[in-house]
């Protein structure tokens, strides 16, 4: 996605903090959720395993899936990846917010979608061939929206009209999926912090409406 050409906010600097971790997550996310992780991309996500902060659900989540980056192998994490995403004719889970909305591809859901990216002013890159409604798309969305700080009722709109309705199931789906076993890691994370999020924008909506 390309970044869009307006609708940008002040930064509030005693949030500044909070939203570089809200993007990271989604990046982090986007990531493994779009390409193989590499050597890089696990030695980066060791060090979590470490993490010294409030034993909650994500912190937890975040602490196992770096426990699972320092034990996996490189080429057990290519082959699940393509079971999982690719496959013969099509993986264990499917990715698309239009296959668990609707039980098909390319449908309402995803022309919803565009045409909401297209009132934020996002374009999808020439690069891209797969829907905008990739798991790993809506991330980067969302990462996109937070650091250009747009407001907490836009980010919110945009969260639950187009992820918080099918993420938690489709990350359950990759928790159970046969070939899971680091992403089985990368699922508790996606499901804690979603979870998280989704407490996050509804107490934005909640202040809104009170």
């Amino acid at each position: 996605m390309q970044q869009p050409t307006s609708h940008c906010h002040a930064p509030t600097s005693s949030n500044d903090a909070a939203q570089q971790q809200r993007a990271g997550g989604y990046i982090l996310l986007a990531q493994l959720l779009r390409d193989i992780p590499n050597a890089a991309v696990l030695a980066q996500l060791s060090p979590l395993q470490d993490l010294d902060a409030p034993q909650d659900e994500l912190a937890q989540a975040m602490q196992a899936l770096g426990q699972q980056a320092q034990a996996c192998d490189l080429a057990a994490v290519d082959d699940e990846f393509h079971a999982l995403f690719i496959g013969v004719g099509r993986g264990e889970v499917v990715p698309y917010g239009s296959w668990y909305q609707t039980g098909f591809l390319m449908e309402k859901p995803l022309a919803l979608l565009r045409s909401h990216l297209a009132a934020l002013g996002y374009e999808r890159q020439d690069k891209v061939h797969e829907p905008e409604d990739h798991a790993a798309a809506l991330c980067e969305v969302m990462a996109l929206l937070i650091q250009e700080q747009q407001s907490m009722a836009t980010q919110a709109d945009f969260f639950f009209k187009h992820l918080a309705q099918w993420l938690p199931p489709f990350f359950v789906d990759l928790k159970q999926a046969p070939s899971a076993h680091f992403y089985q890691a990368v699922a508790q994370f996606g499901s804690a912090f979603i979870a998280f999020e989704t407490q996050y924008c509804g107490l934005d909506i909640q202040e809104n409406q009170a």
